[in-house]
């Protein structure tokens, strides 16, 4: 028996004397996605199980680990400080409508309670629709949905608006019918956020643009879009600084852009340049990386990018016009984070220097 199999009946045998939540089966007996609820540590974690059978009588598991705990105060969230304070700035608006993009796993559920947790008072009535909720915070009123029996996300939100919210934050915009009820929700004096499964901030705004909203509404709810990326973080405890050759000095400038990278960074090539690269030590289970953080893209909801929004402009006009106004694409907050000696080109080149 190979390790795989040994793996697969352990983790069956431990599937049988835990708690779980059959989610829904695919397409035969045998697969199925559960929720797995154990204590680990002293602390309560939720686990996303998917089984799925091959050929060979081969079972594919994959477990990923859902948020739990308390959620990450966002100053301690990677930001640059002119992204931290663009973000505040739109997520204390009173109202309008903020988005948090990016593939499945890249974090954002979890920048989505960092601001709730920034912005949660006594005073202000934040109601949450969730698909589950993965993090629970004190002063929230959290729902989660169920499509099932017709309570979705777009239900959620007309029952939200019925309760008196400040605040709403409905976990992704899946359809048309959502993002019309979320974005209508936020001209009519409500702060609202929403997730959407784009590649990048301007791709979301031609995204919503091509589900059929009205430019106009769109562009005068939406305060910031916030695009992200999870990225390995070196191992502080032996990560190992090394002067970099000119070839891999020369490849970072050229891939954020020379002129921007003398106004931005403006490290130049000398004898006492160093990054650091991965190590490994027993802290980091000899991998040379421990944890991981965010790389953002912010763009903000500005005059120059309203206006191109209301004339459903093409997203490279939007994209030019964003960086102009400041935004720093995914790129380039990753080479930064480079030359700031947290993460390595081999880990920001695989998220988003393909």
């Amino acid at each position: 028996m190979g390790l795989g199999d040994c793996a697969y009946k352990v983790f069956k045998i431990t599937l049988r004397k835990t708690h779980f939540f059959k989610r829904y089966g695919l397409t035969g007996s045998k697969n199925a996605e559960y929720d797995i609820f154990k204590k680990y540590g002293g602390k309560d974690i939720e686990l996303r199980v998917a089984t799925i059978p091959t050929q060979g009588k081969v079972e594919d598991i994959v477990l990923r680990i859902l948020a739990a705990g308390e959620p990450i105060p966002l100053e301690k969230m990677s930001f640059s400080k002119s992204n931290f304070e663009n973000f505040v700035s739109a997520i204390t608006k009173p109202y309008g409508i903020v988005f948090v993009c990016g593939p499945t796993g890249s974090g954002k559920t979890t920048t989505l309670h960092s601001a709730l947790g920034y912005i949660n008072k006594p005073e202000i009535k934040i109601w949450t629709a969730e698909d589950p909720v993965e993090i629970s915070q004190k002063g929230l009123r959290q729902v989660q949905v169920q499509p099932k029996i017709g309570f979705n996300f777009a239900a959620a939100m007309r029952a939200f608006l019925r309760a008196d919210p400040d605040v709403i934050m409905v976990g992704e915009m899946r359809d048309k019918e959502t993002a019309q009820i979320g974005i209508e929700a936020s001209l009519t004096g409500h702060l609202v956020f929403s997730t959407l499964h784009t590649n990048s901030a301007p791709e979301s705004i031609t995204r919503l643009l091509d589900m059929g909203m009205d430019p106009f509404n769109f562009a005068d709810a939406v305060l910031c879009i916030l695009a992200q990326r999870l990225v390995q973080t070196l191992c502080a405890n032996c990560k190992q600084a090394y002067h970099p050759s000119k070839e891999e000095y020369d490849e970072l400038v050229r891939e954020y852009g020379a002129e921007e990278f003398e106004k931005d960074i403006n490290i130049p090539y000398l004898p006492d340049l160093t990054l650091n690269k991965a190590n490994g030590c027993e802290a980091c289970n000899n991998s040379g990386y421990k944890g991981r953080m965010g790389i953002y893209e912010l763009l903000m909801g500005t005059d120059e990018v309203k206006r191109l929004i209301q004339t459903n402009a093409r997203m490279e006009e939007i994209r030019e016009q964003a960086i102009k106004d400041g935004m720093k694409t995914l790129k380039r907050d990753g080479i930064a984070k480079i030359f700031e000696g947290r993460c390595d080109l081999i880990r920001v080149r695989k998220v988003c220097m393909k």
